[in-house]
């Protein structure tokens, strides 16, 4: 098929830079921007997208849907959809390019092809393509063509084959390093400032991980205000891990601290506008100001 409009839902940090991508290289990049918030509108404007009014006719334009949101949004997403396919008898191919689990990957491809559309499981890896670096989109499925003809066009395709699950089981997997290793930074330098040992640990990482303490410092200050997008994204890898017999502990675990991030007040900013000279003691000791209380209460229920 010839693949010449793209509708992507929703144009956030990363849809809307695919979005402006493709619009680069001659794609006609629509979306449907009904109930959405001024920021999503604003991203939406700057990409240069098409607001098209309903979803019934955003089905009936695209020739290929992309569903680019947070994790927890992927299945109602999937839902609305499947039923502007029903009432338009447009059956377009919809690719979910979330991070999910293969089983929940596998629970929307039943309700896409119920509706009478081609379902293709995507997953993303790497920043927006604004930032420089094209993002890998892992597609695997029957239908998966449909997505590889926008390789090249400010995005890197790769086809994983036809079984439905494995480009959402090599997100997950990637993600449990990436996402799941700053938490356990988050954890261990909160739990360090808890007792007073900042700078004496801080000193030994100079001496003996210099890498890690690298990341530490360039990482963690960014986390609040993508906290509440990863909760979802950690709940999906502990739900992969223990769908195959590996613990789900580890993301569990994660996923209660992105919670935690997303309390903190630098979780009130936007990725966009986020300060990104903030030093990464300012995010841990906010993270520490939330956990006092719970230390007193567990320390007055001991006495």
């Amino acid at each position: 098929m010839s693949v010449n409009t793209v509708a992507i839902l929703s144009p956030g940090d990363m849809g809307s830079g695919v979005g402006y991508a493709l619009g680069q290289n001659e794609i006609d990049v629509i979306t449907c921007l009904r109930g959405r918030s001024d920021r999503t509108r604003q991203l939406a404007a700057e990409a240069h997208f098409r607001d098209i009014p309903t979803l019934g006719l955003l089905v009936e334009q695209a020739d290929l849907i992309l569903s680019i949101l947070v994790p927890d949004q992927a299945m109602e997403v999937a839902n609305q959809v499947a039923s502007a396919m029903r009432l338009t008898g447009k059956h377009s191919v919809y690719a979910d390019c979330n991070a999910v689990s293969p089983q929940t990957t596998r629970q929307m491809e039943a309700i896409i092809t119920e509706a009478g559309g081609q379902y293709v499981d995507g997953g993303i890896i790497g920043g927006s393509p604004t930032r420089g670096t094209p993002p890998r989109f892992y597609v695997s499925g029957e239908h998966a063509s449909a997505v590889a003809e926008l390789d090249g066009k400010g995005i890197t395709v790769k086809p994983l084959g036809e079984e439905i699950g494995r480009a959402s089981g090599i997100k997950m997997c990637y993600a449990a390093l990436t996402k799941g290793t700053s938490t356990l930074q988050a954890a261990l330098l909160s739990a360090a400032e808890s007792m007073n040992l900042t700078d004496e640990l801080i000193a030994e990482f100079e001496f003996s991980q210099p890498a890690a303490l690298k990341q530490m410092s360039n990482g963690i200050s960014r986390l609040p205000p993508n906290a509440h997008r990863w909760i979802g994204e950690m709940e999906e890898i502990a739900s992969t891990f223990e769908h195959l017999g590996v613990t789900p502990s580890f993301h569990k675990g994660a996923a209660e601290m992105y919670r935690l991030l997303s309390r903190t007040p630098y979780a009130s900013e936007s990725p966009e506008d986020a300060d990104k000279s903030r030093p990464t003691s300012d995010t841990i000791r906010a993270v520490v100001d939330l956990l006092r209380p719970q230390i007193s209460a567990d320390g007055q229920a001991a006495d």
